[in-house]
Formats: C-alpha cells, structure tokens, sequence
C-alpha cells in the first residue's frame, strides 16, 4: 500500500523531518485541491491500495462530505486521521464514510487504555495503525524493550482486525522486528530523508534495502 500524506500547517504527531516536508509542500502551493489534481488519473496506473493520511482541519475545510466523495472518485481506499476523535467520527461522520466506500483507519499507542483498544477492534474494517511509542513519526530508529513489551501486550489481546506497526519504523531491522508482532510496518520519515538526499531514482533502492 502507499499512503500519501496531506501537509499541515501544525502537524503535531509528526516529527521534524514530516514536519519540514509539509512546509515546503505548502510553500509550493500544495493542498486539497492540487493533491487531488494530482492523483485525478492514478488508478490507471497503481493498483495496490491507497491511503491519505492528513489532519482533520484541511478535510473539514473542504467539507468531509466532498472530501469524502472526491477520495472515492480517485479510488482512495481510506483515510488516516490523527486527531479526528473517535466518539465524533462515529457520530458525526461514520455513514458518510461508509456512504463512499471509504475506511477511516484509528490509531493506538501505548498510553491507550484497553477498553478503548477493544473499542476500536469492534469498529475497525480495515487495519489499526499501532503507534509503536508515545514519540513523534521518525525519532527513534529502532525498538526498546517497553516497545516490545508493548506489542506482545497486544499480541495477546488477539485482536481480530489485522494491526500495522508505524512510528519509529526505518531499516530492515525494525521492519522486520515490526513484523513479528503485525501485518506489516508503515516507514515514513526515513523515506522522505532517503528521497531528500538521493532523489526519485532511489526510491527502488530504498524499499529493497527494506524488504530484501
């Protein structure tokens, strides 16, 4: 899968180096509009799945019914929302997601109390983004042993939707440790730092190095 970020002015769960890259892509004009321009003709040459990934203050200024809409006529299959509480989504947005064919895909941590962890499992249809430390996206590049204490806890919780690791994700190592106890990993920061200093043409080098 690929997930595409939408820049914010003030992306709090994220780290300096997502940080940066969200500021020059506003410098550049980047937003709703100009994201979906660009994504308009994708599907006729990507297959696997897609996720935008972005906060709640863009979406609701274009209006998450339309925003909504126009991610189902590109072919998003879900949306990742960070600080879209869950009792507001239900309330408020579920069955326009739903209206459009879209999963809105919820995140724990480690401070997430388990009743609220069995929550999420139950309304879950796609994955849960299990945020691997309380830390911002790209500060840590590999797992302390509270991390991994974390993710057999959850292990043996046997949730039933599927759980990807992210958050502190950017070798082979913690990819591979990531993958023990999920479905897969999500790497962030270490892309863009790789795509900053050596360009497009590395891009297939990068995800080697990680996968093989």
């Amino acid at each position: 899968m690929i997930e595409i970020g939408l820049p914010f002015s003030d992306p709090l769960a994220d780290g300096p180096t997502i940080q940066d890259s969200s500021t020059q892509a506003i410098k550049n004009g980047m937003n709703s509009n100009v994201l979906f321009d660009q994504l308009k003709n994708i599907r006729s040459k990507v297959s696997i799945p897609l996720i935008i990934m972005g906060y709640f203050n863009p979406i609701l200024q274009y209006g998450v019914e339309d925003f909504c809409k126009k991610c189902s006529e590109i072919g998003i299959d879900a949306l990742i929302i960070p600080d879209l509480p869950i009792d507001y989504y239900e309330t408020n947005y579920k069955s326009i997601f739903k209206n459009y064919g879209l999963y809105n895909l919820f995140m724990i941590a480690p401070q997430t109390p388990e009743e609220r962890i069995r929550h999420i499992d139950k309304i879950s249809d796609g994955f849960i983004y299990m945020v691997s430390s309380s830390s911002v996206t790209g500060s840590k590049n590999s797992f302390d042993s509270d991390q991994l204490t974390y993710f057999k806890k959850i292990e043996k919780m046997n949730l039933s939707t599927k759980r990807i690791i992210g958050f502190g994700v950017g070798s082979k190592n913690t990819y591979e440790t990531a993958a023990q106890y999920s479905k897969g990993a999500i790497i962030g920061s270490s892309f863009i730092k790789n795509l900053k200093s050596k360009g497009l043409s590395s891009i297939n080098g990068f995800i080697k190095s990680i996968r093989d």
